[in-house]
Order: structure tokens, then C-alpha cells, then sequence
């Protein structure tokens, strides 16, 4: 039966979809191109591997991305679009366009929005801070009904992604699934409800690095310089998932959301998709881990870059102890200052460093 709360609770779903997506038809642009527009004829793109001046910011750039393979343009039909692989269908439905705008929007999710009751006073300061730090963003709170909604609208021509969604287990499964969707088809910042913006997205890359040039943002989370980091962590250089920036359609985006597609309806079809039968540990299925595979198989994909005979392979070498953005291709990687400030390891400075961007208090669950 339904009830006059169910109703209200339906009804607040359905309003929230249908105002992201009348917002969506006109798509913010972030703002920080204006500021680097004029900048954008003294940059040129390098051909070799460097490093700056440590007294400036240091950009590791790899030979110039193809632009034939993600190059914007109109979408053409494709026959039997069904039978194409998942990777196929993703790029048709969110292309990517190198070259275009950060779209101005802010995601993030809760069991319930700053406006009830029910959501926690200690998180309203560290949500309210994404506003403040971005007046002219569109900032969301996310709840997980809503979600459900927004999942099925986006992908409505992907089953299979809607299925995997759906089938996920465990509340953080989905909780970390939905970042990725939720950037590979509108783009924008992705942050977790815990985090406190201490600087405007707009600082996050060097002032000589035009957005144009960038289509995804990410920061390191971990960098254990010790010989029992196995014991702590699973990757050498760890990249964080609690705060992501990124344009739509962006290739690692599309791959990691196939990966967690494919896996989850591996699972099911074996019926092992439980919390205690998954055969994966949730930082290697959907977190941090998987997330930094595909980041470092991205800038080693020859269909991205054009690797010089010879040339070495991208791995944890090149980002342990960066106090600076380093730069591959379109991917800005930052320091571990910058999203991990304060954690007191790994080189972390505090959060009065010019370089910390985003604090992350560890309270969301």
C-alpha cells in the first residue's frame, strides 16, 4: 500500500532526477577555463618525458594523445548497438572530448540530503564547504534511492550496467561504483561526503596547464616508502577514489566501469555475488586498488598514447615522493598533500600547505 511517507519519498526522487537533468541540457562549464583561456597559445605539448625546476610545479609528460580516438565529434548511429562489446557502448554513448570544459558539477552521496533531518551535523560543515569553495558549481547530494533512479536514467541504453549496479551487494560496492558512473556520463567533481574542500578546484592544476589539456584529476593516497608496504596497502603508489575530477567519457572512466561491469555479472552467473562469497576484496573489486590499475594501464595503452620505441612503461617510479602535479597525457596527478593532508605518512604535509586541496576526515559509513 502505498503510504502518504512512501509518496513523499518518491515524489522527492523523481523531482531531483528531472532537475538534474533539465540542469544537464545546458551543461555548466567550470569556470577555471576562463582564467587559463589566454594562456593557452604559450603551451606547448613535449614529446619526451620531463621534469621541471623543483621550485616550480613539475609536469611528467608523455608524447602527444591520439586525437583520432576520442576526438568529440557527432554521434554517428551504429547498427546493433546491443552486440557491440561494453567498452564500444560506453564510448558511443559518453564520448569524450578531449579538449572540452570541466562541466561545473559536484557529486556527492548520502543516505540522506543536507535539507532532512536526518542528515548528520557532523558532516554539514565539510558538505557546505564544496558550495562555498564553488558558488557558481551545481553541487548534489546523492541518496542512495535517488541513485537508483539516476542509474537507471543514464544507462538505460547499457543493461548491463543497470543490472551490475543492481546486483551489487554491499552498500560501499555501489557507493564506489557510482562515482565512476556518475563522472563517465556527467563529468564534474566527485567527492566523498566526509571531505572538506580547502581550495577551489580551480587551484588544482598549475596556472600554466590549460584545462584544455586535462580531462582527468586525480591525487595519491598512499606513497609507503618501507619494505612491509604490502602489509599496509596494495599498490606502491595508491590513487585515491574519495575525490575525483573528471570530463565526461573520459577512457578511464569507461574501462573502469566495464571492469566492475563485467566482474560483477561474472559473479552472479558463478553465484558467488555476496558479501561473503565474492572472490575479490571490495579495494581490489571496486576501490582504490582496481581504480589504480586502471589509471596505470591507461598511460601504458598505445591506443592513447604514441609510445616511442623503447620507451619505458609509466609505473610508481615516477610519482613516489612528488610535492608537485605531474602531468601524462591528459591525466594530472597530484601529490599526496593535495587530497591526504595532515595523515601524518607517506610525506603528507599539513593542511596550511599551498598544495592541500581536499581534506578527508575518514567519517563517512
Amino acid at each position: 500500500m502505498l503510504t502518504f511517507r512512501k509518496a513523499l519519498i518518491i515524489s522527492a526522487c523523481v523531482l531531483t532526477i528531472i532537475y538534474l537533468f533539465h540542469s544537464s541540457h545546458s551543461e555548466p562549464s567550470y569556470p577555471g577555463d576562463l582564467e587559463h583561456n589566454h594562456k593557452q597559445d604559450h603551451v606547448k605539448d613535449k614529446t619526451t618525458l620531463q621534469t621541471g625546476i623543483a621550485a616550480q610545479p613539475t609536469i611528467l609528460h608523455l608524447p602527444p594523445q591520439k586525437s583520432s580516438t576520442d576526438k568529440k565529434t557527432s554521434q554517428q548511429p551504429i547498427n546493433n548497438l546491443g552486440s557491440k562489446s561494453l567498452l564500444e557502448q560506453l564510448r558511443y554513448q559518453f564520448p569524450y572530448d578531449p579538449e572540452g570544459k570541466f562541466p561545473a558539477y559536484i557529486w556527492q552521496t548520502w543516505k540522506s540530503t543536507p535539507a532532512s533531518g536526518d542528515f548528520s551535523d557532523d558532516l554539514r560543515g565539510s558538505e557546505a564547504s564544496w558550495t562555498e569553495k564553488h558558488p557558481d558549481f551545481i553541487h548534489e547530494v546523492i541518496t542512495d534511492q535517488t541513485a537508483v533512479h539516476l542509474i537507471k536514467y543514464l544507462y538505460a541504453s547499457v543493461p548491463e550496467i543497470i543490472e551490475a549496479y543492481n546486483a551489487l551487494p554491499v552498500p560501499v560496492l555501489k557507493a564506489d561504483f557510482f562515482r565512476y558512473l556518475i563522472l563517465l556520463a556527467r563529468g564534474g567533481i566527485y567527492s566523498d561526503i566526509d571531505t572538506m574542500a580547502l581550495k577551489s578546484a580551480v587551484d588544482w592544476i598549475p596556472k600554466e596547464v590549460p584545462p584544455s589539456s586535462v580531462g582527468l584529476i586525480i591525487g595519491i593516497e598512499a606513497d609507503p616508502d618501507r619494505p612491509d608496504w604490502k602489509d599496509w596497502y596494495s599498490r606502491r603508489i595508491q590513487f585515491c577514489q574519495w575525490t575525483i575530477q573528471a570530463k565526461v567519457g573520459h577512457p578511464v572512466l569507461r574501462n573502469i566501469v566495464a571492469t566492475i561491469t563485467e566482474d560483477t555479472l561474472r559473479m552472479k552467473k558463478l553465484g558467488i555475488l555476496s558479501k561473503k562469497k565474492i572472490d575479490k576484496s571490495i579495494v581490489e573489486f571496486t576501490g582504490p586498488a582496481v581504480w589504480t590499475d586502471t589509471v596505470f594501464r591507461y598511460m601504458n595503452n598505445p591506443e592513447y598514447f604514441k609510445m616511442e620505441d623503447g620507451g619505458k612503461n609509466i609505473t610508481w617510479e615516477q610519482f613516489t615522493g612528488i610535492e608537485t602535479a605531474k602531468k601524462v597525457g591528459d591525466v594530472v596527478v597530484l601529490p599526496i598533500t593535495s587530497f591526504s593532508p595532515g595523515i601524518g605518512h607517506s610525506g603528507a604535509k599539513d593542511t596550511d600547505d599551498p598544495m592541500a586541496f581536499v581534506k578527508h576526515d575518514f567519517e563517512g559509513g
